[in-house]
C-alpha cells in the first residue's frame, strides 16, 4: 500500500506535465479538486456523514483554510511550475512538506525541536537551495526569464503552504475526521477556484490526452490515494505512514524519465540526496546519533 501510494502521487506530476499546458493551471486545479470531490462526497456520506456533519458545521473556518492552503492555491502552484520545470523537480519539492511544517510549529506553536529536527530544518533547507539554483543557473536563452524564475519558485513555496495547513488541521480540526477534512477541504478548494477558473478558461478544448489526466488526477491522485493514506494510518499509524513522502521524489522522477523523457541532472540528484535527509531528520525516520 505504501509503494501504491507513493506510485499514485509521484504521478501526479507527470499528470500535470502533460494536462497543464492545454488547460492552465487554474482549470486544470478547478477540475481536480471538483471531480474529487463529487468522489469523495458519497464515499464521506456513506461511512460518516450522519454522525460528522454537525461536526464539519462547526469547524466551517478551518476546513475553508486547509482547502485554500492545502489543495487550491499549492496545487495551482504546482500546475504552474510544471510549465518550467520538469516533475521530477517539483515531486523532490514537494517532499520537504514535513520540514515546512516543523518550522511553522516552532515558530507559530512554539513546539521544541530536537537537536534532529533542528539539523533537519538546516540540512533541508540547503538542499533546496541546491535545487532551485540548479534550476535557475539553467534559465538562460528562452527570453521568459521572468516567467520561468517564477515557476521555479512557486514550486519552492507550495510545500510551505502545506506546512501551514499541517498546522492549522493539527490545532484547530484535531476532533474532526481525517476524511471528513479531505472531503470539504476539496469542496472548499473548488468554491474559492471556481472564479478564477471561470477568468482563466481554455482558450480551445483541451485534448482527450489531457482531459484523461486531468481525471486520473482527480480520482486516482486525489480522491484514492487519500483513502490509501486514511488505511495506511490506521494500519501502521501516522509516524511509518509518513515515510512516503520519501518514496514520491524517486516515483515521480522515474515516471518522468520513463514516459516523456524528462533527464535526471546532478544537481538535482544531489539536491533531492540533502533534501530527502533533512526530511529524515525532521521526522524522526533518521535520528541524530550522539557518541559518547
Amino acid at each position: 500500500m505504501l509503494l501504491s501510494l507513493a506510485a499514485i502521487w509521484g504521478a501526479s506530476f507527470l499528470f500535470m506535465v502533460i494536462a497543464t499546458p492545454e488547460f492552465g493551471a487554474i482549470a486544470l486545479i478547478e477540475v481536480r479538486v471538483v471531480l474529487a470531490a463529487l468522489v469523495l462526497l458519497p464515499i464521506w456520506w456513506w461511512r460518516e456523514g450522519k454522525q460528522q456533519w454537525p461536526n464539519v458545521k462547526r469547524h466551517v473556518g478551518p476546513i475553508v483554510w486547509v482547502g485554500l492552503l492545502n489543495s487550491a492555491i499549492p496545487f495551482v502552484l504546482f500546475a504552474y511550475s510544471v510549465l518550467f520545470v520538469t516533475g521530477g523537480v517539483a515531486a523532490v519539492l514537494n517532499s520537504t512538506a514535513p520540514i515546512y511544517g516543523a518550522l511553522v510549529a516552532w515558530i507559530w506553536l512554539q513546539q521544541r525541536l530536537s537537536r534532529s529536527a533542528a539539523l533537519g530544518l538546516a540540512v533541508g533547507v540547503a538542499g533546496v537551495a541546491i535545487l532551485v539554483s540548479g534550476e535557475l543557473l539553467g534559465l538562460g536563452g528562452s527570453g521568459h526569464q521572468e516567467a520561468k524564475l517564477f515557476g521555479v519558485l512557486a514550486a519552492a513555496f507550495a510545500p510551505v503552504l502545506y506546512g501551514i495547513a499541517a498546522n492549522i488541521t493539527a490545532v484547530k480540526l484535531n476532533n474532526v475526521s481525517a476524511l471528513s477534512i479531505t472531503t470539504f477541504s476539496q469542496v472548499a478548494a473548488a468554491v474559492l477556484l471556481a472564479p478564477l477558473a471561470l477568468l482563466y478558461l481554455p482558450s480551445e478544448m483541451p485534448s482527450n490526452t489531457a482531459w484523461w489526466c486531468a481525471l486520473v488526477l482527480a480520482v486516482f491522485c486525489t480522491s484514492l490515494a487519500y483513502l490509501i493514506y486514511f488505511q495506511l494510518i490506521s494500519e501502521i499509524g501516522s509516524t511509518r505512514a509518513i515515510t512516503v513522502t520519501f518514496l514520491i521524489p524517486l516515483f515521480g522522477t522515474l515516471w518522468g524519465a520513463l514516459f516523456i523523457g524528462e533527464r535526471l541532472s546532478l544537481t538535482m540528484m544531489v539536491g533531492m540526496g540533502v533534501i530527502l535527509l533533512g526530511t529524515a531528520l525532521v521526522t524522526g525516520v533518521l535520528r541524530r546519533q550522539t557518541v559518547t
